[in-house]
C-alpha cells in the first residue's frame, strides 16, 4: 500500500443528504442472516503501557473527521425501492462504539483470541453506524490490543487498511501540537417519505447516470465478448469446488487463532522457486489443508480445492474511499501434492493461466452491473449463494503498510485480520502483510472447526515447509571482543571461530 498522509480520506465529498449503497456493498446487508455476519475485523496488539479508555476515545474523536462515514448509519428506503443510503446519526455516541475491557489473569494470547472471537461472533447493531473499537487490557508483558470491526458494507479490506494509517500515528511522537478537529453538526435526518421520494425521482431523473454506468462496465464489444468469456471460466471454475468438511452448515459463534511469518522468508521462497508471494501464500494454505484433511483420514488423492481470492480493483486516486471496490478469482488449492515446490509450481500455472484468462475482469462486470438490478434481485441473488459451492474457502490477502504504526507513541506489534464466514462455509483464511510480518487470522464456526488450533498448526509446519526449500540467508559473522594486555576489551574485534 502506498505511504500517504493523514489527508487521504478527509474530503467529506458526501453530495446532498444521502449517500446511497452500491450494489454491491447492498449484497452484504442481504447475505447477513441465520449466524453468517458480515462484518470484518481486525485483532492489533500494542507495545505497552495500556491507554485509558478515555485517551484511546478522545484520540479516536480527534480523528473522525477524517473517516466521515463513522459518524453515518443505514437507512432503508420504504417498500424496497432503492438501496439503502448512509445519513448522518443524530445520536452519535462515542462511548457506545470505543469500549473498554480486559483479560483475566495472566493476559495471555488464547485468552485474547478467545476474546475476539466472541466480539466477532455479535451482530452490528444496524441502527447505529456500523463499527466497534474494544481498547483490551490485562495482556501478558505490559501489553494491550486493539479489536475492531466494521461491516463489510462499509469497507473492504484495502479501504480498511487506509483507514488503520488514519487513525493511527506515523510517528511514535508526532510533530506539532495535535490539531483540534473541525466542529460537526449532523445534517437532519430524511423521513421515510424523503427517502422513498428521492428513490424514485433518481429512478426517473438520472438516466444519463445508467447509461454512463452501463458504458463504463461494458466499454466496448471485444470487452463485451472478453468479459462475458471470462465470468463463464469463472462460474464454470466454481461449480467444480468439491465437497469438504468446511462446506457445512455453520451457527453464530466463531472460534479465532493467529499464526506469523516474516515476509522476508516468503520473498526468499518466491524468488528461490519462482511465482509471487501471493501464489507462495496459497501453496502453503494447500500444504496445510492438505495436512489437515489428510490427519483426519479424508481421501485427498487427486482433490483440489477452490478458493475465492478477493482482488482489489480501487484505484490509486481511490485509495481513503470507503465501500467496496473489489473483484474475485476462483484460486485452486491443490491439497493433493505433498512437494511444497511442485504445489507452488502448480498453484503459479494456474494463476497465471486465471488472470491471463480475464477471470477477474468478468467478475467486476457482474459486480458493476449489481448497481443496477433492483434491490429485490439483490437480495435473491444474495439468498442463492448458500445453494450453490462455487468455492470451498475464502482466502483473502491484504497488503498493509510496511512501516510501523502508533498511538500515542505506543508502537503497533501485530495486527491480525479477522473475516467473516458465508453460509455454508465454515474457515476462512485472511492475511495481511505489516512491517515485515505476515499475519495470518484464522475464523472458523465453533463447532464445525473445533479443532481450528490443530489447522493453526498445520500451517505454522507448511509455511517452514515451503521456507526449507530457499536457501538460507548468509549472516553475517559475529564479532568478539578481544582482550588486550592489560586486560581491556578491544571493540570491534573479529573472532577467529
Amino acid at each position: 500500500m502506498p505511504s500517504h498522509g493523514l489527508n487521504a480520506v478527509c474530503e467529506d465529498d458526501f453530495v446532498g443528504n444521502a449517500d446511497r449503497l452500491s450494489g454491491l456493498d447492498a449484497s452484504f446487508l442481504h447475505m447477513e442472516r441465520e449466524g453468517a455476519h458480515m462484518h470484518v475485523a481486525s485483532t492489533i496488539i500494542f507495545e505497552g503501557p495500556p491507554l485509558t479508555h478515555e485517551e484511546f476515545r478522545d484520540h479516536i474523536a480527534s480523528r473522525l473527521h477524517l473517516v466521515p462515514r463513522f459518524r453515518q448509519k443505514l437507512r432503508g428506503v420504504p417498500l424496497g425501492q432503492g438501496r439503502p443510503v448512509w445519513v448522518d446519526d443524530p445520536h452519535l455516541n462515542l462511548d457506545y462504539h470505543v469500549r473498554q475491557t480486559a483479560l483475566p489473569a495472566p493476559g495471555s494470547d488464547e485468552q485474547l483470541r478467545n476474546l475476539a472471537a466472541r466480539i466477532f461472533s455479535q451482530q452490528l447493531d444496524r441502527s447505529k453506524p456500523l463499527w466497534e473499537l474494544w481498547l483490551v487490557e490485562g495482556m501478558a508483558d505490559g501489553r494491550f490490543a486493539v479489536i475492531g470491526k466494521s461491516h463489510h458494507a462499509l469497507v473492504d479490506g484495502v479501504s480498511g487498511v487506509d483507514i488503520t494509517t488514519v487513525l493511527y500515528d506515523l510517528d511514535r511522537e508526532p510533530k506539532g501540537p495535535p490539531s483540534t478537529p473541525p466542529p460537526w453538526l449532523a445534517r437532519p435526518e430524511p423521513t421515510d417519505t424523503q427517502l422513498l421520494g428521492d428513490a424514485l425521482k433518481e429512478r426517473l431523473t438520472s438516466p444519463k447516470e445508467i447509461v454512463r454506468g452501463f458504458r463504463a462496465a461494458l466499454r466496448g464489444p471485444r470487452q463485451v465478448v472478453r468479459g462475458a468469456a471470462a465470468t463463464t471460466k469463472m462460474a464454470a471454475a466454481g461449480l467444480r469446488a468439491p465437497a469438504t468438511p468446511f462446506n457445512v452448515e455453520i451457527g453464530p459463534h466463531r472460534r479465532f487463532q493467529m499464526t506469523q511469518a516474516e515476509l522476508a522468508d516468503l520473498k526468499r521462497v518466491k524468488d528461490a522457486n519462482g511465482g509471487t508471494v501471493n501464489d507462495v501464500i496459497l501453496s502453503i494454505v494447500s500444504g496445510a489443508i492438505g495436512r489437515y484433511l489428510g490427519a483426519r483420514g479424508h481421501d485427498i488423492e487427486g482433490m483440489e480445492l477452490r478458493a475465492m481470492v478477493p482482488v482489489s480493483i480501487r484505484e490509486a486516486e481511490e485509495h481513503g474511499a470507503l465501500g467496496n471496490r473489489v473483484s474475485a478469482m476462483m484460486a485452486p488449492l491443490p491439497v493433493w501434492c505433498e512437494d511444497p515446490v511442485e504445489r507452488l509450481h502448480i498453484v503459479t500455472a494456474e494463476m497465471g493461466d486465471l488472470k491471463a484468462s480475464g477471470q477477474a475482469v468478468g467478475a467486476e462486470i457482474l459486480t458493476r452491473l449489481t448497481d443496477f438490478a433492483p434491490t429485490t434481485i439483490i437480495s435473491q441473488a444474495a439468498r442463492l449463494q448458500p445453494a450453490q459451492r462455487f468455492f470451498n474457502l475464502v482466502v483473502t490477502n491484504v497488503p498493509g503498510p510496511q512501516f510501523p504504526l502508533y498511538v500515542l507513541g505506543r508502537q503497533m506489534e501485530s495486527i491480525f485480520p479477522m473475516v467473516p464466514l458465508a453460509q455454508k462455509q465454515a474457515l476462512c483464511i485472511g492475511i495481511m502483510s505489516y512491517n515485515g510480518q505476515v499475519n495470518f487470522g484464522l475464523i472458523g464456526d465453533y463447532d464445525a472447526m473445533a479443532d481450528l488450533d490443530s489447522f493453526a498448526l498445520d500451517l505454522e509446519a507448511a509455511t517452514e515447509e515451503a521456507i526449507a526449500t530457499a536457501p538460507a540467508v548468509a549472516k553475517p559473522p559475529k564479532l568478539k571482543a578481544a582482550t588486550s594486555s592489560n586486560g581491556a576489551a578491544t571493540p570491534g574485534a573479529r573472532s577467529g571461530r
